[in-house]
């Protein structure tokens, strides 16, 4: 039975390191320090919104219909994904208002939501 992959030691929450991969079909073991890639230390939660994101081609339209959360929620949670990946989320300091407007008189986002954004961008 296989487990699924655990980044932190369940000891002191430090990131573990790999050191060795076996083959299921031969038993092979090779033995050595290895990398996990930056999605590897993502949360259950987190790889379940970037494989939804994934299946929608990137559409946060999409994503708030398959989740049923709103616009800034879906942005939010890119942000915080791609900050735990090690990078910086560029937050725009300048909302593009005209957009915003646009995207309310297309009923893409809610009253609610374009007020959201609009103060977002006056942070």
């Amino acid at each position: 039975m296989a487990y699924p992959l655990i980044t932190n030691c369940p000891v002191c929450s430090k990131q573990l390191n790999i050191t060795k991969l076996q083959c299921k079909h031969c038993h092979t073991t090779v033995e050595n320090e290895f990398e996990l890639s930056k999605l590897a230390s993502l949360g259950q939660e987190q790889l379940h919104f970037i494989e939804i994101f994934l299946k929608c081609r990137g559409s946060i339209k999409e994503v708030e219909k398959e989740l049923g959360i709103s616009y800034p929620t879906v942005r939010g949670k890119l942000d915080d994904i791609i900050s735990a990946m090690g990078y910086s989320a560029n937050r725009k300091a300048e909302v593009d208002k005209k957009k915003v407007v646009s995207m309310l008189e297309k009923g893409e986002i809610t009253a609610e939501e374009a007020i959201a954004l609009l103060k977002e961008g006056d942070m």
